[in-house]
């Protein structure tokens, strides 16, 4: 009696075991699925916020759903110290509120935008590139690109010295291309234009596509504010050999 009610119950622990790490294996395996979402808050100011963000409930979804969220905070000027979108964007609106309290609102409406775009997926690598526009009134506003490199198995940051190997000779190839790029463009400008004079420098934000690797100069990194961005691509098979994910 005692051996039988033993041996069905070992029995029972190992198929249940088989299930939980086949259903693991299952999710470990499903392929990341994203969804877009919305930030809808009746502002005062002008604000918009649509990014995308992986779905499920899982540790590995959280994961990559907080480093987008980390992403977005550090491409917009004041969400370095916040701890959610959410909060950052509350609090811009609050300054424009204590703005036009102290001030009139007859001045054009502040505006944040903040909005996300998958440029590249594959097994290895996610690549999103964060588009923001910020505007607190003068003749322009602020906008830029930052490019989120995300490692498709963990969702952990991939920064540019995970992502390239060799940096000193990629750097070469990046000028290369970067000479390529501003002949094609013939607007005028020499290299020395782009850099006030001092030598080629790799720019902050680096990322995949479907074509290859984009290397892209935010307004103010490089050049005049008229020159707007300015970025190039290193074809694939120029630049495989230098990457770490593909």
């Amino acid at each position: 009696m005692f051996n039988k009610t033993y041996y069905a119950l070992k029995n029972l622990f190992f198929f249940l075991l088989t299930v939980v790490l086949f259903n693991s294996c299952e999710s470990e395996t499903e392929p990341i699925v994203f969804q877009t979402q919305t930030i809808e808050e009746p502002y005062r100011a002008d604000i918009t916020a649509t990014f995308d963000q992986v779905k499920g409930n899982g540790n590995l979804s959280e994961k990559f759903n907080q480093n987008i969220e980390k992403g977005i905070l550090s491409a917009i000027n004041n969400g370095e110290n916040k701890n959610t979108l959410k909060e950052a964007l509350k609090s811009f609106d609050e300054e424009y509120k204590s703005f036009i309290a102290d001030f009139s609102e007859t001045d054009p409406k502040w505006e944040l935008h903040v909005e996300t775009e998958i440029t590249y997926k594959s097994d290895e690598i996610i690549t999103l590139a964060i588009s923001s526009y910020e505007f607190k009134g003068g003749a322009h506003g602020n906008d830029k690109i930052n490019f989120l490199n995300l490692n498709a198995k963990t969702g952990a940051i991939i920064d540019q010295k995970e992502l390239l190997k060799d940096v000193n000779n990629f750097k070469y190839l990046a000028k290369e291309h970067f000479i390529k790029s501003i002949q094609a463009d013939d607007n005028g400008l020499s290299m020395e234009d782009y850099f006030f004079g001092k030598p080629f420098q790799l720019p902050e934000n680096i990322g995949l596509s479907d074509d290859g690797l984009i290397l892209l100069y935010n307004v103010y990194e490089v050049a005049s504010y008229d020159q707007g961005y300015t970025e190039f691509l290193i074809p694939f098979e120029d630049v495989l050999p230098y990457l770490n994910f593909n």
